[in-house]
């Protein structure tokens, strides 16, 4: 004898078992959010420690000065790739919050540690792309030096990703669809998933198309998210620092300084100095805020103004600016960049005199360096051979 299904123990039966599926399919969201996340604070990390030794280098460290555009590459990288895991870091803490209030807490002491990772991973990433945003728009409304917090941010970071990202894969692969398991009348959650996720990529996507043409001129018309555009500026190139914020102006009394180590002190007038053999480079200005533009720049080879000095070939040279203060009034340049052919002593930009705001008199311009160490303004160069 048949008996006639229960209306409300059908009803439950069904909730329980979408629910189930629900649960799955956040699971499996969640996880491939986190390997999505671990691929891109992978490059950020690299990337970052490429930035911070090529300006803060540690004694071993001697930097190439070729390729030319290497730096202009990794640095877009990692602030445009910054840029972009932001919708992918929202969306991955508005998939898993619910954890959050999970009931009871704590279900063992592997999961005690995985909670425990959790919060230097997401307050420090949060962190991370916080600062970073506000650092690309020249707004600093915290106390502490950026460069330096977001240096050792990063490793906390990073270390926390590496367990965080080894358990999510587990379940990635431990993981399959609901309608695997839900028999002939199930139907599949797998395109409510992949719409998600296909949302989330396109919002990564337009992030990225709206910005990466701050490094990648050709669409540089389209960066209506980056905080400096190519061919906008004095003498059409962006400027981060002025010389009114500087303290500099206009010195008809200038001469470049040449000391330290070397056989021959040089005092050299702008006239002196355009007197020298002019030579003209293709160059990339590329901004740790993650803009570059080319630009062609002319004026006296750093190697020339050396040699005359009689210098050392293994020396370095400290570049002093006019700029009173600043923690980048000076920069070190080592061998590999001074003795290339492409590192000038400008003193014009574009076919034109440099504008005040640009250097003028005279400014460092070297191939694959930051732009804060291709000092402006430029005074003395100190050689040294220790």
């Amino acid at each position: 004898m048949l008996r006639r299904p229960d209306p409300a123990r059908l009803i439950t039966a069904i909730g329980r078992s979408a629910a189930r599926e629900r649960d799955e399919r956040d699971e499996r969201t969640a996880a491939w959010l986190g390997v999505w996340l671990g691929v891109s604070f992978t490059v950020a990390f690299v990337t970052g420690l490429i930035s911070h030794f090529m300006q803060h280098p540690p004694g071993w460290a001697v930097w190439p000065s070729r390729p030319v555009g290497l730096y202009r590459l990794t640095q877009g990288a990692h602030v445009i790739g910054g840029l972009v895991t932001i919708p992918l870091l929202l969306a991955k803490l508005w998939t898993v919050y619910p954890k959050l209030w999970q009931w009871p807490p704590v279900r063992s002491a592997g999961h005690a540690l995985e909670r425990a990772l959790v919060l230097p991973l997401v307050g420090g990433a949060l962190f991370q792309l916080v600062t970073g945003l506000f650092n690309i728009a020249y707004f600093y409304p915290f106390p502490f030096f950026f460069t330096a917090a977001h240096y050792w941010t990063a490793y906390i970071v990073f270390g926390a990703l590496i367990v965080h990202v080894a358990n999510e894969w587990a379940k990635v692969r431990g993981l399959r669809p609901a309608a695997s398991r839900g028999g002939p009348g199930a139907r599949p959650v797998g395109p409510s998933r992949r719409g998600f996720l296909a949302t989330v990529a396109g919002a990564c996507g337009l992030v990225g198309l709206t910005t990466v043409g701050e490094t990648f001129t050709p669409l540089g018309g389209l960066a209506l998210l980056a905080p400096r555009r190519p061919g906008v500026g004095p003498q059409r190139l962006p400027v981060n620092k002025t010389a009114a914020a500087a303290g500099v102006t206009r010195n008809q009394a200038w001469r470049l300084v040449v000391t330290g180590d070397v056989a021959r002190e040089l005092s050299l007038s702008l006239t002196e100095l355009r007197a020298m053999p002019r030579h003209a480079v293709r160059l990339p200005i590329t901004c740790v805020e993650g803009w570059s533009a080319e630009a062609t720049w002319a004026g006296v080879r750093l190697r020339d103004v050396l040699h005359a000095a009689g210098v050392d070939a293994g020396a370095r040279v400290r570049v002093e600016s006019l700029e009173a203060g600043g923690r980048y009034r000076v920069s070190e340049v080592d061998p590999p960049h001074w003795h290339d052919e492409l590192t000038l002593l400008a003193l014009e930009l574009n076919g034109e005199p440099l504008s005040l705001d640009h250097g003028y008199p005279c400014r460092l311009i070297a191939p694959d360096r930051p732009g804060v160490l291709q000092t402006k303004w430029i005074a003395r160069l100190v050689v040294h051979t220790s």
